[in-house]
């Protein structure tokens, strides 16, 4: 009988997006307020467009945080460093908005209660060793590899914007092979063609074999097809070319859409928003039931008023792949898991300014220590206990 066959496709975003400009920045501000007041409140948005990035929300802290020269240093590290890019840090105008958080919000949450209303998503699945979905990593591998590459001036054209997208071919539910890879790579005019109109056919090879072939090896066959730069060129980046806000790449930030991505984004909010705290606690809670054995996929939802301290709700799907009833799925985890606000930022350490590092490459499926919501230390106790259920 023949595999049943799909294509499933994910996306990624590299730092100098402009979208991931203002999340690292936001992030960035957090970090700088946790690094001094680890009970801050921080609720930070970022908007850029060409020449002009402005800083705004509600922080309430007992620290100070220098807003123009922490983005200047955010944007050179980014290589937001010459005119030629269309953006440059030395040059760009910072407008600081920033205000108070209301006290209405903080009535609810001093007294430990979640800091808004919404649901929250984790997910695992073992497609890959970091128990996520394999579209979504390659896509992450491929924007970082350009960042590599470009700051270590392997490519010297490069320029600091990109994305990047996978398709992935299944078999059966099986990841197989990858049918095609995007890449859109900001570059200078030195690799144009002798029309003016294309990147030259040598810088396109040059970064199919310098970028996608790395990261894709063991995927990609004579098949794989690669779109590079498919306009004809991409001069024009980055904020000059496209505005930026805070939040929205959160299917990017995510599960790349093979997940539903929850309700809220992260980047610039402190742990009391369980929009960020409880997305890591149910990510955290979904890799360990997978490492655990006792499901091939997990996705676990978490819904939460302002206010209040525990969930409203919990759901837990395995996709069939489960083996325990969701009734019992439910009891290990609330056996096992700190499920407040106060719960979650104590056990997975959440009040420290380990921040700016989430705001690129995806929040999941990382190996850096500060990522603790990725640790599966609680595999075995589950493993043990279901066996008694």
């Amino acid at each position: 009988m023949a595999a049943r066959k799909h294509l499933f496709t994910s996306e990624s975003v590299g730092e100098g997006h402009p979208d991931k400009v203002c999340d690292q920045i936001s992030d960035a501000v957090l970090d700088e307020v946790l690094r001094q007041d680890p009970y801050g409140r921080v609720a930070c948005e970022t908007y850029v467009t060409m020449g002009l990035l402005i800083v705004g929300g509600e922080i309430t802290t007992t620290g100070y945080v220098d807003v123009h020269n922490l983005t200047r240093k955010i944007l050179k590290n980014i290589g937001y460093t010459h005119s030629k890019y269309g953006f440059d840090y030395h040059t760009c105008a910072i407008v600081n908005t920033i205000h108070n958080q209301s006290p209405d919000i903080a009535q609810g949450v001093n007294t430990g209660g979640a800091g808004d209303q919404g649901f929250m998503v984790g997910y695992a699945c073992r497609e890959t060793p970091e128990l996520m979905p394999l579209p979504i990593m390659l896509s992450h591998r491929l924007v970082r590899q350009v960042a590599k590459v470009r700051k270590e001036k392997i490519l010297k054209y490069l320029g600091p914007d990109c994305k990047s997208q996978v398709s992935v071919e299944y078999h059966d539910g099986h990841a197989k092979r990858v049918d095609s890879c995007v890449l859109a790579c900001q570059h200078t005019d030195e690799v144009l063609d002798s029309t003016g109109e294309r990147m030259s056919k040598k810088a396109r090879v040059e970064i199919i074999n310098a970028i996608a072939k790395p990261i894709l090896k063991g995927y990609a066959d004579k098949n794989t097809k690669f779109y590079i730069n498919e306009t004809g060129k991409f001069l024009i980046g980055g904020p000059q070319s496209d505005t930026g806000m805070t939040g929205r790449k959160i299917v990017v930030d995510t599960y790349g859409g093979m997940a539903p991505p929850g309700g809220g984004a992260f980047s610039g909010k402190d742990p009391t928003k369980v929009d960020r705290s409880a997305a890591y606690m149910a990510r955290y809670v979904a890799k360990n039931i997978v490492a655990a054995g006792l499901a091939d996929r997990c996705l676990i939802h978490l819904a939460y008023v302002i206010g209040r301290a525990d969930p409203l709700a919990i759901m837990v799907d395995t996709s069939g792949t489960g083996k325990l009833s969701e009734a019992k799925f439910i009891k290990l985890i609330r056996e096992n898991f700190e499920l407040t606000p106060k719960g979650m930022i104590k056990s997975l350490n959440l009040l420290r300014p380990i921040y700016l590092k989430t705001a690129c490459y995806g929040h999941f499926g990382r190996s850096e220590p500060e990522f603790t919501w990725e640790s599966t230390t609680k595999a075995a106790a589950l493993k043990k206990q279901a066996s008694r259920l």
